[in-house]
């Protein structure tokens, strides 16, 4: 990339979770950071000083610092209910937009800025940063050499006792709306496969420090008639899972278990007969990604995209169908009923 020009960059919302684009973004001569915005007029300048951008614009609205500097690409960094608002700006000025998930607060307003970035032509992704763990996939590389046959069931736990404080305390949907969207679109990653239906149960156990429901279970049935169920609760104490969560995969021919870390596990059939088959440990090979690195190799991707011309991995015409996974189970959560997944 030596001969083509720096991608002009601006970085909005400049929380804790900046730290780590602003990070990596430092380590790839190909970004330049022109301006830095946050409601916070303060906390844009605090970052600027903590990552050496003594030339950055500083602001408090995102339009005002696009129209006084050439922009190539946003970073939005906001909050889940200014995604809308600041990715609609971003692209009806001509950016590029890597977002935070999740892509947006609501379906109506995913598929109007689908819309927006297709009329722009330019490319919206969403930074679905453990997609990028080199453990998922070398996971999902074994499972695509279908050692243990075509997949019908894949089971994920995840139990973390998480003491946030602050608003997640208060959340509606805390579980779902906040982290559920890491174990969705992972699910889909491993699979292969997309959503049809959920049925999803929530609720806030005896002891929970949540004002609402921190707890949900939700059975999914996906395409290739995949049956996907998702276990999970930020207020389980004792013996906590992985944030990756604990990964049971059944196949036509054996089985794989993940505990989200380094820890992998498969059997196959050796031999049919009697009450149980006989089983076999397999190996899962090692596998060198090309796209690794959580923030770093997300973030890489989407500007070689923008260098290149093609589309992230991450982008938002997919992954649009990992937030209907969300809304569709709070759907049901709300109404009790199994729900259509629709994007």
């Amino acid at each position: 990339m030596q001969n083509q020009q720096k991608v002009r960059t601006v970085l909005v919302g400049c929380g804790g979770m900046s730290g780590a684009w602003l990070e990596a973004a430092s380590q790839m001569p190909e970004i330049e950071i022109v301006g830095l915005v946050d409601i916070f007029e303060e906390a844009a300048r605090k970052k600027a000083a903590d990552f050496q951008l003594p030339d950055a614009i500083i602001g408090t609205e995102l339009a005002n610092v696009l129209e006084q500097t050439k922009v190539d690409a946003v970073f939005n960094c906001t909050i889940p209910e200014a995604h809308y608002e600041v990715t609609m700006a971003a692209l009806k000025h001509g950016c590029h937009v890597l977002s935070e998930k999740p892509l947006a607060d609501s379906m109506e307003h995913a598929r109007e800025m689908l819309l927006t970035a297709r009329q722009a032509g330019k490319i919206f992704s969403v930074i679905q940063n453990r997609r990028y763990d080199p453990a998922i996939r070398r996971v999902k590389n074994f499972l695509v050499e279908k050692s243990i046959g075509e997949i019908t069931t894949v089971n994920s736990d995840f139990y973390i006792g998480a003491h946030f404080g602050g608003f997640r305390d208060h959340m509606k949907h805390v579980l779902l709306l906040d982290m559920a969207i890491h174990t969705f679109d992972a699910a889909r990653l491993l699979t292969g496969a997309d959503p049809v239906s959920v049925y999803c149960k929530e609720w806030n156990p005896r002891g929970s420090w949540y004002d609402q429901d921190a707890s949900a279970i939700a059975i999914f049935e996906m395409t290739n008639g995949i049956i996907y169920t998702y276990r999970g609760s930020w207020c389980a104490d004792g013996l906590p899972t992985t944030w990756e969560c604990d990964w049971r995969v059944i196949g036509e021919k054996g089985t794989l278990t993940w505990d989200g870390g380094q820890k992998q596990q498969a059997q196959v059939i050796k031999e049919t007969g009697g009450f149980i088959s006989a089983y076999q440990d397999v190996d899962i090979p090692p596998y060198e990604a090309r796209n690794i690195g959580g923030h770093a190799g997300l973030i890489r991707e989407f500007f070689a995209c923008i260098q290149n011309g093609t589309q992230p991995e991450t982008q938002a015409e997919d992954n649009i169908k990992s937030l209907a996974m969300v809304f569709g189970a709070i759907e049901s959560a709300e109404t009790g009923l199994p729900v259509k997944i629709n994007w």
